[in-house]
């Protein structure tokens, strides 16, 4: 499928289906009609009058134009109110648009939308990205062939009304093939997503994309003293591996980052069995950390900015065997802090420990890790809201601007120091777990001990990672979310 700016408007266009943006004004609408070609105008009056169309957000009626008219279908785009428009509003319409053309089979399709601050780059970004993401499907394991024969439609779409914008679609579908990526690794089952297979991944990045990597195996790591990390995979007849990619531009970096995703291929809850009803059949999804990680690095390694970063996983299982991971066991991270292991269902920041000391031995300027850490950042936020911790006030600004640029919803929540005061133990320097009050809190704080000194940052991904509900962008299953705000942070 073809995405291609156009200075051509809506009123000279020709092709299958046409899409037009109104805001919920009145006037707007009467003088955006004006416009258009008389034919034009009249047909889309009378779909306004049929549909009582008032530009609404989410509205959306279409009508086909008979005759002779160099246009088969035209879509009104609701927008909603023009004081609350944003990038955001650009993918979700750009994206609906795009799905309603792929279900009715519409070969070409031409897309009208007001710009955004009438920024022509930001805005064909936006509409673009909402594009990519909401007709990527994933079919990988279906048989049927008729399955796979929806993805041909649209063949072709132009964003009317924007000139010379080829590099914003070129960036859009670069950063939207990290995302897809993503999407992909997540919803792809343990069986075919294994830590090896994580390895594999990171090693076609970086042989396409001019990155290097390194991949620590068990004796490697068992070197470093990783003991947190080589814990949670003792039961595991898949070896764990340790991945660390890195980009570095070309000259002098004005930066450097590094990205730390948890790598939990499968949770099973080690000996803390995970039962029926607890999501266990979900637990292919808790490595979305890493997921997002690797494509950060896939779009990153195309974007080439001139920031060194550092793309690192502890990708193991969480298995059970006799030589499993018990509860009451002492591990001792590469930091030399001990652990008493309460819980061996609380694994995924085993891992991060490890990752996050190593992380803090490239001497980077700030670190950011994401896992699908806690149930209890979703009783706190619910599905679509990730959670943020980090002591640092500059980094949170720097991910919040990055993610609001980005449309994918974070809020900062507290690390409250005496909560710790919960994870101390008699015997050993912590617990991995905490009381069931404030866990997820709990959780980044326990994360806060192996970064030593430099701004770090905490995102609890656990809730959007997963939609059970089509969106705009978003179809059911995998989302990945958090590629575009990482990439944004590392952009910005």
């Amino acid at each position: 499928m073809k995405i291609q700016a156009s200075d051509t408007s809506a009123a000279d266009w020709s092709g299958d289906y046409l899409g037009i943006g109104f805001f919920e004004d009145s006037t707007d609408i009467e003088t955006s009609l004006a416009q258009l070609n008389p034919h034009l105008e009249e047909v889309l009056q009378d779909l306004i009058r049929e549909t009582e169309f008032k530009g609404k957000s989410g509205e959306q009626p279409w009508t086909r134009i008979a005759g002779q008219s160099p246009i088969c279908k035209v879509m009104l785009i609701g927008l909603g109110a023009k004081e609350t428009f944003t990038l955001e509003s650009l993918r979700q319409a750009a994206a609906s648009f795009a799905k309603t053309t792929q279900k009715q089979k519409a070969a070409s399709a031409g897309l009208q939308l007001p710009l955004w601050n009438d920024e022509a780059t930001a805005s064909t970004q936006a509409m673009a990205e909402g594009i990519e993401l909401a007709l990527h499907q994933d079919h990988r394991f279906k048989s049927d062939p008729e399955v796979h024969q929806s993805g041909e439609y649209p063949q072709e779409i132009s964003l009317l009304g924007v000139a010379n914008q080829a590099e914003a679609i070129e960036t859009a579908q670069q950063i939207c093939a990290g995302v897809i990526l993503t999407r992909e690794l997540v919803a792809a089952p343990a069986n075919v997503v294994t830590p090896s297979v994580l390895a594999e991944t990171a090693a076609q990045i970086a042989t396409e994309h001019g990155l290097t990597l390194e991949v620590l195996e068990r004796e490697e790591c068992e070197a470093q003293g990783m003991g947190a990390f080589l814990g949670v995979s003792l039961a595991s007849d898949l070896p764990p591996k340790f991945i660390h990619l890195t980009y570095k531009p070309n000259g002098t970096p004005r930066r450097k980052l590094a990205i730390v995703g948890k790598g939990v291929t499968f949770d099973s809850g080690g000996l803390n069995l995970k039962v029926s009803g607890s999501g266990i059949e979900t637990m292919k999804m808790d490595m979305a950390g890493s997921g997002a990680t690797l494509g950060a690095a896939k779009a990153i390694g195309q974007l080439k900015p001139d920031v060194e970063v550092h793309f690192i996983v502890a990708a193991a299982e969480n298995m059970i065997s006799g030589h499993a991971l018990h509860p009451g066991d002492i591990l001792t991270a590469s930091n030399g802090k001990t652990i008493e292991i309460n819980n061996t269902d609380a694994e995924g920041r085993l891992t991060l420990a490890d990752a996050l000391v190593f992380a803090e031995k490239q001497e980077v300027d700030a670190i950011v890790d994401l896992a699908t850490l806690t149930g209890a950042c979703i009783v706190a936020l619910g599905n679509d809201i990730a959670g943020m911790w980090t002591p640092e006030d500059s980094l949170a600004e720097e991910l919040t601007q990055a993610s609001e640029q980005a449309g994918e919803k974070f809020w900062r929540m507290p690390l409250e120091e005496k909560y710790f005061e919960g994870l101390k133990s008699p015997i050993a320097d912590m617990k991995n777990t905490g009381p069931r009050p404030g866990g997820s809190i709990t959780a980044a704080l326990f994360l806060k001990q192996y970064v030593e000194k430099t701004p770090w940052a905490h995102l609890d991904v656990a809730g959007p990672v997963w939609t059970e509900k089509e969106n705009g962008y978003l179809n059911v299953g995998a989302t990945g979310f958090a590629v575009r705000t990482l990439v944004n942070w590392v952009m910005g």
